[in-house]
């Protein structure tokens, strides 16, 4: 059981980690049309996009969907954990 709850926290960590680069490529001009911006967009937008349906931009300008993701993102890894702790024990 501890190596699939090593796995699925790793798999978590690093999708964070894709969130947080995609989000800061948003700070940079140009860097979302780049190689990697693309790659990048393509794996994350799908995510975002749940968020961004339900939490506007403050302002019209500050996107706070990503912080809520990547909280959501923690929750659904444990909540993982969790149930296959009760299937597996």
């Amino acid at each position: 059981m501890g190596s699939i709850e090593g796995y699925i926290l790793t798999l978590v960590n690093i999708y964070q980690y894709v969130l947080i680069a995609y989000v800061l490529l948003s700070w940079l001009p140009n860097a979302r049309e780049s190689f990697i911006g693309e790659i990048l967009g393509k794996l994350c937008e799908p995510y975002l996009g749940i968020f961004r349906r339900f939490i506007p931009p403050i302002g019209g300008m500050i996107d706070i969907s990503p912080i809520v993701a990547l909280i959501a993102l923690r929750f659904i890894g444990m909540g993982i954990i969790v149930v296959i702790g009760f299937i597996i024990p």
